[in-house]
């Protein structure tokens, strides 16, 4: 972790703050036993305490909020429902801080840049917030601004963190197996190029030109950014016209379990083909457009895997979809040194991993719940001695995501068995046993 400043009064108050919640959560996180009815009344109230002091802490935690709103299954009920507060708008800053951003970015006034600019923002985010605009040859956009001083409010707010995490895994050894303290330096990593909004631009234009590498996903998008009104902490682009996923029911108007695996299939091939995926598809950033297409939104957080666990989940689920053969998988990661002391073949590695995974992507995704996912991660690091592998954890948040969805919109709908999600990565593969199974995959 960067070292800070020293810390002034009002930074070390706000340490300690920020301490007392973590605190608070970890209470939370220990707590396994059934509640009573009182307690429970108790455990709500308290919930939404910490969620107050969420949104006054401001846009680490409201993140943090959003992590847990949007992975009820890994976390108490009582903070993962008062947590979807999180999930909505937060207060803005005033238009006179946003506008003098824009300014200060790109050179000129408002006023000169475009031909109108929405005060009224149409949201406001943890880190940034979205002012409709128009340019001067008439197209719509709009513009995300960044919050001002909010690069060292998030500093202070993860070094304290980074304490907090590496005190827990002392006396706690779900946290210590969890692997808290690189969970929160992958937040500071993520926070960097979140902030970076030169960075973040350049990402959603990689992931938008890739959306359509094989010639369909014509029914998924991502907007397209302006270059020319873009800054290192504005950035200017396509202006789209939807619904949250969130709020969308399925009512018979749309066929909402062909969106979301429209959706997953484009997400998945970024993962395992094309390298940039979207690592924070909680339910805003997810729209259904207003011509049935569903749309990426807010690129902030991106990922990119390294080839050699790019090919480990392609093998993993060539397993789990095609095959049932987890050995290849299991090769990959001895040869990443995993399991150089472990006295096992490849086959009974394999065994070992499909045992513990096979199930939980066997199920409909609905029912699927991030803990299940982590911790089988964790029990396939134990067996082996080592760590679980982070760049699946990240792999899995997005998962927790994708549950909420499809608890509404996509009932019934098994994730590891839909072989449309992978007809882009697996083509012969899929084509043959699509056919074996006389099963017909959408066109698009």
């Amino acid at each position: 972790m960067p070292r800070l400043d020293r810390f002034g009064l009002a930074q070390l108050w706000r340490a300690l703050v920020v301490g007392a919640v973590i605190l608070a959560c970890a209470l939370f996180a220990l707590v396994t036993k059934p509640l009573t009815r009182r307690e429970m009344g108790w455990a709500d109230a308290a919930s939404e305490g910490v969620v107050n002091a969420f949104e006054a802490l401001g846009p680490t935690f409201v993140k943090l909020g959003q992590l847990m709103a949007s992975s009820s299954g890994m976390f108490p009920a009582p903070l993962a429902n008062a947590c979807l507060r999180c999930l909505d708008d937060v207060p803005p800053v005033p238009a006179e801080q946003a506008r003098a951003v824009v300014a200060a970015d790109l050179g000129r006034p408002v006023e000169e840049l475009f031909t109108s600019f929405d005060d009224e923002p149409l949201a406001a985010a943890s880190v940034a917030q979205v002012h409709a605009c128009v340019l001067p040859d008439g197209t719509e956009a709009v513009i995300k601004v960044q919050r001002p001083g909010i690069y060292r409010r998030m500093l202070i707010d993860l070094r304290t963190a980074y304490w907090g995490a590496r005190m827990l895994e002392r006396f706690a050894e779900f946290f210590r197996i969890a692997n808290a303290t690189a969970i929160i330096r992958d937040l500071h990593n993520a926070t960097m190029t979140e902030l970076n909004s030169a960075v973040e631009a350049d990402r959603q234009t990689r992931f938008r030109d890739a959306l359509w590498a094989f010639g369909d996903n014509r029914g998924v998008t991502a907007p397209e950014v302006y270059w020319p009104y873009c800054g290192p902490h504005v950035i200017c682009m396509e202006r789209m016209h939807g619904t949250p996923l969130d709020r969308i029911e399925a009512d018979g108007t749309a066929d909402t379990q062909l969106l979301i695996r429209r959706g997953v299939k484009a997400w998945m091939e970024s993962i395992l083909v094309h390298g940039p995926f979207h690592g924070d598809v909680h339910a805003g950033n997810l729209w259904m457009l207003d011509d049935g297409r569903i749309a990426m939104l807010d690129f902030g957080i991106v990922g990119e895997l390294p080839e050699v666990w790019r090919t480990i989940l392609r093998d993993m689920f060539y397993a789990t979809l095609i095959d049932g053969d987890y050995s290849r998988m299991a090769r990959r990661i001895r040869s990443l040194g995993y399991t150089a002391d472990v006295a096992a073949t490849d086959e009974e590695i394999g065994s070992q991993v499909a045992a513990v995974l096979a199930p939980v992507f066997a199920r409909d995704l609905a029912e699927l719940r991030l803990s299940d996912l982590i911790m089988s991660l964790v029990q396939i690091g134990k067996q082996w001695g080592v760590a679980s592998p982070e760049e699946l954890v990240l792999f899995g948040k997005q998962l927790g995501y994708f549950e909420r969805y499809a608890t509404r919109l996509a009932p019934g709908w098994v994730m590891g068995s839909d072989l449309f999600l992978f007809k882009n990565v697996f083509p012969e593969a899929v084509a043959k046993r699509s056919a074996e199974l006389g099963v017909a995959l959408p066109e698009d």
